[in-house]
């Protein structure tokens, strides 16, 4: 039986991976920080409707990168890891400040770049080891008010075009899923005007539900996927990039 880490699983996207992930066969690692309830939610649902799978919470604050030995002496076996964490800010970037820009690179970027130094070893061990970051369009066309974002975005993919290099011969893929406009918390920044007016933007027509991101990630996951690497795909319904 398989076995993935969800970083992010009281989110929409990443309960949304969660879900279609346990209805394919996997056993979860579910992590959360702040927010302890849906988690817990989450666990009690899917040990229900998958009695033979396991579902184990776990609480880890990813702003800290120095005590990751604590999170990874919980994981036993561990095929693929979803980097499904993380928030915004929107504002002008002159109006950034320094404890922010990092919170936001250590959730995105330095903590999972930390993390996979530790479970290489594990991700390695069935041959087909899997690790999916939950990427943004903005990685790649840049947003204003979003400054930082896009930054650690674009760095996210640059780091798997890297990495997925070094790791290729072990037998593990590294790839982002870089969605456009999706109908998630995160959208609260934003009046019903402004999110009507993205919407009106899209080709598709509509923003995405977190299933239609968790499918790609679940794509990704799968045995045949291994000659996909280093890549970024962008689920936008057409949007920008």
């Amino acid at each position: 039986m398989s076995s993935a880490l969800i970083l992010g699983a009281s989110g929409d996207i990443g309960q949304a991976c969660a879900r279609r992930l346990a209805s394919q066969g996997w056993s979860l690692y579910l992590h959360y920080h702040d927010h302890e309830a849906p988690v817990t939610a989450l666990t009690a649902e899917l040990v229900k409707a998958y009695p033979k799978q396991d579902f184990i919470p776990m609480r880890y604050d990813l702003t800290d990168p120095a005590h990751l030995d604590a999170l990874t002496a919980q994981l036993f076996a561990v095929d693929a890891v979803v980097f499904a964490a993380g928030a915004t800010a929107y504002h002008l970037f002159e109006s950034s400040t320094v404890p922010e820009m990092t919170q936001l690179m250590q959730v995105h970027l330095l903590t999972p770049m930390a993390l996979l130094t530790k479970l290489q070893g594990k991700l390695a061990a069935s041959g087909h080891g899997r690790v999916v970051f939950i990427g943004s369009v903005y990685g790649g066309s840049g947003s204003a008010m979003e400054v930082a974002y896009s930054t650690v975005k674009g760095a996210q993919s640059a780091f798997a075009r890297a990495y997925a290099k070094e790791v290729a011969s072990l037998g593990i893929t590294v790839n982002v899923v870089a969605p456009g406009a999706v109908a998630t918390k995160m959208n609260r920044f934003f009046s019903p005007e402004a999110l009507a007016a993205v919407q009106a933007d899209i080709p598709a027509g509509r923003l995405a539900q977190p299933e239609d991101i968790s499918y790609y990630v679940a794509s990704l996951l799968a045995p045949e996927a291994m000659y996909l690497t280093g890549q970024t795909l962008y689920v936008t319904g057409g949007w920008l990039r």
